[in-house]
């Protein structure tokens, strides 16, 4: 943690040297240089325009990363494990939560809770009007839902609030997970074994008691709650899995690289995500989509985003299989279009109404048929433009219409039945941004490469 500290003021002056050195090579005209001198110009000035952006990177993590783990005395979070049986927009509904300690580099495991235990707040904590007008006051009523927006840092400080108010604890910021990270730390760290008190339900019912990066997604997003009927059993169980999964990292348990490429990986498919209550570390944190915000500088120009938020109150998310993918209209006067398309189907079985428990499938406690999905579709558009129509299965359709931040957001409600598909597009007008657009989504079961299909270019005159 010293050497790191040390080394901080290095890195930000390297940072600096290599960004000036790639300015003044991006301020050389070439179109007037011989091919033998442009050419290597171009190659060195793209060059330093990578190593300017890894060194920046660098120099920001050495200059917030050993405050927030506890270089200066103990940093305390607040982790959800979200849960992506049950969609949320930035994941899932975050039922797990602990409290982890981060104290000179040294990581420890402390209290551990559900969202369900935070309970109601009464009343309600103050969320910004544009956010409480598409999510409803839902937000900062529960634990369970401060995730239905998907501004990270929207929620996370709600998370924040509503864990102090329930147990006086001000935690210094927030971190969040899900159960595919969990797959790749367990890759890393290899299996880890049930032992706890929880050891005799876990038995009887059936299920692992030694977990590993293959089984862990299926056991703790459906397994346990087809074997598991009672909703306390299932929390002692996935605090017995939590408790191993980061005695295992404590200890130092695994591969250092293998653990660094899967936390990697779950950085990149928005499945980690970290926010801090220092406006000074958070605003570093912002610079990077580990922020989880939907504007600001880590967001890019002309970014497009789809958001799923489950309608149905159970744990039928984890059978939905969905693709999204945008496809670039002809322009229109002058300005970009684009259709942001999502199919979803539903690959429940046939008879999940009765073969599927009902805590699995809601058991029509909200309105939906059990076995059926329903899914609350919120797309993102760049800044300035517009929603101009949306559609179901091509047919045109009404659609609740909001603005977030200057970004348009349109939100249909879409239900299948077991072994149906449907398809939604939103398509977004009045584009003025120029740049390649790229797409963000709500991580799921399924791997984010999987669902993100390439962009499709429409035939223009």
């Amino acid at each position: 943690m010293d050497l790191l500290k040390a080394a901080a003021p290095s890195v930000a002056s390297a940072a600096y040297s290599v960004r000036a050195s790639a300015e003044r090579l991006q301020g050389i005209e070439t179109d007037r240089l011989l091919p033998q001198v442009a050419d290597p110009l171009r190659n060195a000035t793209e060059e330093l325009s990578q190593a300017t952006s890894a060194l920046n990177s660098a120099a920001d993590a050495a200059s917030i990363a050993p405050a927030m783990l506890g270089a200066d005395g103990p940093k305390n979070y607040l982790l959800m494990i979200q849960n992506n049986a049950e969609a949320r927009a930035s994941g899932g509904i975050p039922g797990a939560l602990a409290i982890v300690t981060f104290d000179q580099g040294r990581l420890s495991l402390g209290t551990q809770s559900t969202a369900g235990n935070v309970g109601a707040m009464s009343p309600s904590l103050t969320i910004d009007q544009q956010q409480q007008q598409i999510y409803t006051t839902r937000l900062g009523k529960y634990m369970q839902d401060v995730n239905l927006t998907p501004d990270f840092p929207t929620a996370a400080s709600t998370a924040q609030a509503m864990w102090e108010k329930k147990t006086g604890q001000r935690v210094d910021g927030v971190l969040s997970i899900d159960p595919v990270v969990l797959s790749y730390i367990l890759q890393a760290t290899g299996p880890v074994s049930i032992s706890g008190p929880e050891l005799p339900a876990v038995e009887a019912a059936g299920l692992p008691t030694q977990l590993t990066g293959g089984n862990v997604v299926p056991t703790l997003l459906s397994d346990v709650y087809t074997r598991i009927p009672e909703p306390q059993l299932q929390d002692v169980y996935f605090a017995g899995v939590a408790k191993e999964v980061f005695s295992a990292l404590s200890s130092g348990k695994g591969e250092a690289k293998g653990l660094i490429t899967g936390i990697t990986r779950g950085t990149e498919e928005g499945r980690v995500l970290v926010w801090s209550a220092d406006p000074t570390q958070q605003s570093v944190l912002n610079k990077y989509p580990l922020s989880g915000s939907v504007t600001g500088p880590s967001v890019a120009p002309a970014q497009f985003a789809v958001y799923f938020n489950d309608g149905t109150g159970a744990k039928m998310d984890y059978y939905v299989k969905r693709t999204v993918q945008l496809v670039k209209e002809c322009p229109v006067e002058g300005y970009e279009q684009t259709t942001v398309r999502v199919t979803s189907t539903n690959t429940a079985p046939a008879d999940a109404a009765t073969s599927l428990p009902a805590y699995v499938t809601g058991g029509g406690d909200f309105g939906v048929p059990p076995g059926s999905v329903q899914t609350n579709v919120v797309a993102y558009g760049p800044v300035q433009a517009y929603i101009e129509t949306a559609k179901v299965d091509g047919q045109k359709t009404d659609f609740a219409s909001h603005v977030h931040s200057s970004r348009p957001v349109g939100v249909l409600a879409v239900r299948l039945a077991p072994g149906e598909s449907r398809t939604t597009e939103f398509t977004f007008g009045k584009i003025v941004q120029h740049t390649e657009p790229n797409l963000v989504v709500t991580p799921t079961v399924q791997p984010v490469k999987d669902v993100i299909l390439p962009t499709k270019n429409s035939q223009c005159r």
